[in-house]
Formats: C-alpha cells, structure tokens, sequence
C-alpha cells in the first residue's frame, strides 16, 4: 500500500514539474515574439547552434541580431537561456529603448536596473552608483555630480595632459623599431593614468608596457578584469566557483588599496589651504565632510572602482576603433589633420600641443567638429556595452512599439542592445553599417533622433563620465593624429594591390583582407587588442 502511495505521488510531483516547466517555457512568455522554446533547454541550444554558425568568439550581440533577424526583425524578442540566465527581452529599436530608460509616472527615475549587474560587484562594488536606485541613487548622483560639470572637468585639464608624455614616447619607439604592438594596451594603460588623476589625482603608473614594473593596484585590477575575460558568458558563480573565489579575493585586495589612498587623500583634504586644495573628483565631493566614517569610506571604494573601471574602458575600446577607422578612411584622416591644422596650426609636437591646449584648451577644443563627429560614429558603430533594466512582476511595465503593440515586460530583463539600435536602416539609412563621421555634421545631424545614439545610455540614469570621456578622447586624438600613421597588421588589414598600395573601395575606405570584429571581454572590444604597426606621418 506504501509503495503504490509513493508511486502515486512521485507520479503527481513528475506531472506537476512537467507541466510547470512546459508553462514556464511555451506560455508565460508567449504574448513575446521569440524562436521555438525547448522544453529543457529553452533558447540554449538553438543560441549554440547560431554561434557554431559563424566566428565562435564573436561578441554575442551579434548572434543575438543574427537570431532576430531569423524571425523577421520583430519590435523586440524574447532569449530563454534559463537556467543559466534569467528571460531576456532583446530590445533592438531606439523607440522602446527610450521608453525603458525615460522617467516615467512608475519609475521616476527611470526603470530599474537589471539584478544581473551583480556579476560586477568585485570590480565595481556592492554600493556602486552603477546599481544603486531610487533616493539612493539620487542622493549618491547629488554627491558627485560636481565633480563632471563642464567647468570642474576643464580644471583637470592639465592633470589629463600630464599623463600623455608617457603615451606618445611609446608611439616613437614603435615608429623607430618598426615592430607591431598592442594598441589596446597602450590605450588602456592612458586612461588608466588618466582616470586615476582624475578622479583622486593618483600616480597609478599605469603606462608600463612591462606589468611586473605596474602599480599593485593596477596589476590587481588587470588580473580581475581578466576573470571575466576568460569568463565570456558570465556563468554563474555555482558553475565557475574557483573563478568567484579568485574574483572575490583580487577584489578585497583592491578594496583595501583604494581605501588606503582615500584615507591619505582625505587627511591631506583637511590639512589643505582653502586655495591649493586637490582638483580630483573625490576631493570634490569630501568638500562638506565631518567626517570619514566607516560606511563612508566603503562606499567611496566602491565609487572609486566603480569609475576607475568605467572611466577606462570605453575609451580603450572607443579610440581603438577610432584610430583603426581613421587608418583605413583617408578621407576622414586628412579632414582630421585639416581640421586640427585649422585649430591648433602646423605644429605637430606633441609637447606643443599639450602646452597649447593647456592655455587655450577650451576655447580650442570647442571648434573640433569633425573630431566630435569621429567619435560619435565611432561609439555609433562600435558601442562597448549596452544597458540592462527589469521591473518587478506585478508592476505592470508595459512598452508600445511602433506598429502599435503593448508588450508587459515585468519580471523580465531588458536589454537594449546599443549595437543593434545604432545602426537601424530606417534610421541611418543604407549606410547605417558604414562608418561615416559626415552624417554628425550640419543639416545631416538633424535628422537622427536624439533617441538613436546612446552609447552611454539616456535619461536621468545616463553616464556621468560622458564629457570626461569625450574631452579625454578629443585631448589623445588631438596629440596623436596629425604626427603618426597607424596600420593595421592581422584581422583587418589592408589588401595591397601589385605595387604595394592599399586599394579604396566604394565606400572610401581601404579593402581588408579580413574582418576585425567585437568580442566580449568583460565589454566589447576589437578581438585582437588592434595589433598596429605606427609611422610618422609623411
């Protein structure tokens, strides 16, 4: 009698679990355009089968735009990757994209942010503003805010400048020795010097190409970064433990540095005179401290982290991209030179340049249109991440696409895929795949909505490091472009015909023997580290 109870009841528990998952995977969800679910794997396998089907470390937004262009290029699409990742909404239009990210009468301060940035804590922390929400948030916004005004990022303008002498003596000792070199080392060793200037106006020495002569915490933060490099599926912690341990002991490392360095800068804060005080960006928001307590040190780490990491890296990935177009666009580059010959006249030192601008930068600077434009379809076409948000079930968050359909999204993540926004033919027309820093200029520019690039994301949650990042970008590219030729050697270099000349094609643009692509190393980057080869500019 026993055994028939328990096989009655191991039939009803098999029953109930079948019929629960069979309810999870082909209804719950259904109302959501989305490819066939699979019982057991959801979208997993079929994602696999996409992957296999071109270069297998492409950077995943592109199988995510290859599977939505399969079912018709719908408003948005459901990805199903439980149990490895919870349901994802691929968001691939600026319209809805916008309706996530504006405040509205639900979210004030716009839709929350995804509980999947989590996967970041150990680089950026458990406070960071990058999770924060509500008052929290605002209040934590409130605070720094000061220190990325417009004004207050001028008066860091000679602490940015400082830090390229290093940068360009690289750049001469490769023209010289004619070997290939890494530029996203080189770039991602700048702006980490640069950013730590910045922010609490730090020596990190960075710009060593030998990492055994780096700063710890700059070798520390390199060897986290890396844990999430090797990771590039962001598993979770119960399939890559001993990646998470590893993780979490790099970070605490690192916490205890910058603590350290925030105590010292907060104790010289307090025995400044009011007129020489520091111009960091830390400093800044210490100004109407009593004192510095606990808490408020843990949660000024995890600032620090949270802007050392996201100061650095959209510049890497932004100016390799933009020296890489630039190298294979002679158009573009001769407009560049033009332009900063117009500017800042024919001289093409460095040194000179860094003196000038450190005078008359800001007025200077403010007439560098094209090179705006130069970034602004670079971080177009390139994007280094995109933005994740997810309302609560139950909340009743609910998005109208363009051909007039509702879709409630709570309880699901939404991702608005920046890579795929910003380059939508409807928008950007028959070239939207082209690199073109033209379609930023004059009346050209008026005709992209303002809801179509957003590379660091709109509405009340947008970056705070914009303008640091676009005055950063414009300083190097300024100093660099009219003195050194850079090309590309490997993926993306350029075909030669018989006499050793690059050959244009329809677009303008050098022909490549191969593509160079995106993949996931924490953010997006160009896969190889943009393996150059530089020389001086004729």
């Amino acid at each position: 009698m026993f055994k028939l109870f328990l096989a009655a009841a191991g039939t009803l528990l098999v029953t109930y679990l079948y019929m629960r998952l069979r309810y999870v995977r082909d209804k719950q969800y259904a109302h959501i355009p989305q490819l066939p679910n699979h019982i057991l794997w959801g979208h997993l396998k079929v994602f696999g089968e996409f992957m296999s089907r071109g270069i297998h470390d492409r950077h995943p937004d592109k199988i995510f735009e290859e599977i939505w262009a399969s079912i018709g290029r719908p408003p948005i699409m459901l990805v199903d990757l439980r149990p490895i990742n919870p349901p994802m909404v691929l968001v691939p239009g600026h319209s809805i994209a916008e309706q996530i990210s504006k405040p509205s009468k639900l979210f004030p301060l716009s839709t929350p942010k995804s509980p999947t940035w989590t996967h970041m804590i150990p680089i950026i922390g458990k406070s960071s503003i990058l999770g924060r929400e509500g008052q929290d948030w605002k209040d934590l916004r409130k605070v720094y805010n000061p220190g990325f005004t417009t004004q207050h990022l001028w008066s860091l303008l000679p602490l940015i400048l400082e830090k390229m002498e290093p940068f360009w003596n690289y750049l001469d000792q490769f023209a010289t020795s004619g070997e290939e070199f890494s530029l996203e080392k080189l770039i991602s060793n700048l702006t980490f010097d640069v950013i730590g200037a910045a922010v609490m106006e730090v020596q990190l020495n960075a710009q060593q190409l030998d990492r055994s002569k780096q700063g710890e915490l700059i070798r520390l933060f390199g060897e986290l970064v890396q844990t999430y490099n090797d990771d590039k599926n962001n598993l979770p912690w119960w399939i890559v433990p001993w990646t998470t341990m590893k993780r979490n002991q790099l970070a605490r490392r690192i916490d205890v540095l910058i603590k350290d360095m925030i105590q010292q800068k907060y104790t010289q804060l307090k025995e400044e005179a009011e007129g020489n005080r520091s111009r960091s960006i830390v400093a800044l928001s210490f100004q109407d401290t009593e004192a510095l307590t606990p808490q408020l040190l843990s949660e000024t780490s995890d600032q620090v982290r949270s802007f050392l990491f996201a100061g650095h890296d959209t510049n890497t990935s932004m100016l390799q991209w933009a020296f890489y177009e630039l190298s294979r666009t002679p158009r573009a580059l001769k407009a560049v030179r033009d332009e900063l010959d117009e500017v800042l006249g024919p001289q093409t030192d460095p040194r000179t340049i860094c003196t000038t601008l450190a005078q008359e930068g800001e007025h200077l600077m403010s007439r560098m249109h094209y090179i705006n434009a130069v970034i602004k379809e670079t971080l177009r076409l390139h994007p280094p991440a995109s933005t994740v948000r997810m309302a609560d079930p139950g909340t009743g968050f609910t998005v109208r696409a363009p051909t007039g359909e509702e879709y409630n999204l709570d309880g699901l993540i939404m991702y608005s895929c920046q890579s795929i926004i910003q380059r939508d033919p409807t928008v950007y027309g028959d070239t939207a795949d082209d690199w073109i820093p033209e379609r930023w200029l004059g009346e050209a520019a008026k005709n992209i909505p303002v809801s179509a690039w957003r590379p660091f994301e709109r509405g009340p949650r947008s970056c705070i490091g914009l303008e640091l990042a676009n005055l950063e970008s414009r300083i190097i590219i300024a100093i660099v472009a009219r003195k050194y030729d850079f090309i590309k050697t490997g993926l993306g270099e350029s075909a030669l015909d018989k006499e050793g000349f690059p050959v244009l094609n329809d677009k303008g643009q050098y022909k490549a023997k191969s593509e160079l692509y995106n993949t996931r190393r924490m953010t997006s980057k160009p896969v190889d580290g943009t393996i150059m080869k530089i020389k001086l500019a004729a």
